[in-house]
């Protein structure tokens, strides 16, 4: 079976979407990591299907490059917002997920960048990721605790190399650890170790923010079921959601990801926060799908 594909990026954040609006698109966990494989594959973060829906302009589901669904993906978000916006002449689209729907729009001017050499950024976009969910059976947490900084840390109890990190859903869950420790040994080795963690019964993205200013930070993301990635959406607003919430920053802030930068605001008023970045054509293909095993 062969599908068409167009490979995207957000700040670097990479995906293989494939329009289902008309033809089912089913794939299995193997199938799905195989695509995701940088070497055999296609390589991508995630894999995106547009769906069909009754309520929105289109359903967005998420693979992560482990073969695992996932409730959302913020980069993808405005990827699939764009391309809807194209196909429609729309302005503004709205997108279901299993994380819930959302809203996206192009936005005028430069405010992300980034992206691998040769992409072009074709859009800013910009989408409402909704209300952050700051209750700890929201996360979901396995226990009650104060998600402003929970009880968790790493390294010896008297000398913790990360403690007491935030704790957000974005759709999907989220702790942030504020050091400036951000290289790749650490963040693979401590991410990896928290993201099974059993305080968390649904796995955990894990982010870890250095703020460099009340409206700056530089954020690096173990992603859930994809790992170090070069972006991470809804670990950005995350970032800047904790760090407001410990006074560490404001309500907005440019977050400093691998792949470039993100615009993130928390808006007092209607208490949703507001992503702004980048949308990449990469290129584009067609996908042999090898069968599942009879």
């Amino acid at each position: 079976m062969t599908r068409p594909f167009v490979k995207m990026n957000g700040a670097g954040n990479d995906f293989v979407v494939v329009n289902a609006l008309e033809t089912p698109f089913t794939p299995t966990a193997a199938q799905v990591r195989a695509i995701a494989n940088r070497d055999t594959g296609q390589g991508c973060d995630q894999l995106i299907a547009i769906e069909p829906s009754d309520t929105a302009d289109a359903f967005m589901r998420v693979w992560n490059a482990d073969g695992g669904v996932v409730e959302t993906c913020g980069n993808a978000l405005r990827c699939v917002g764009w391309l809807l916006m194209q196909s429609t002449g729309k302005d503004r689209v709205t997108i279901d997920t299993l994380g819930g729907p959302t809203t996206a729009w192009r936005v005028p001017g430069p405010v992300g960048s980034g992206g691998p050499e040769g992409s072009t950024t074709t859009a800013q976009v910009k989408v409402d990721m909704g209300a952050p969910r700051l209750d700890w059976t929201q996360i979901p947490l396995e226990e009650a605790m104060d998600t402003r900084g929970i009880e968790l840390q790493v390294g010896p109890i008297d000398a913790p190399l990360l403690h007491t990190p935030g704790a957000v859903s974005m759709g999907n869950p989220h702790v942030v650890f504020f050091t400036d420790r951000q290289d790749d040994a650490f963040v693979r080795g401590s991410g990896s170790l928290i993201e099974h963690h059993p305080l968390f019964p649904q796995g955990v993205n894990v982010g870890f923010a250095n703020v460099l200013a009340p409206d700056r930070i530089r954020l690096r993301v173990w992603e859930r079921g994809a790992g170090l990635t070069r972006a991470c959406g809804t670990g950005a607003c995350a970032a800047l959601v904790a760090s407001s919430r410990r006074g560490l920053t404001g309500r907005s802030a440019t977050v400093e990801v691998d792949g470039g930068t993100l615009r993130i605001d928390w808006d007092e008023a209607s208490g949703h926060v507001f992503m702004t970045g980048p949308v990449e054509i990469e290129r584009t293909g067609t996908l042999t799908l090898q069968p599942a095993p009879g």
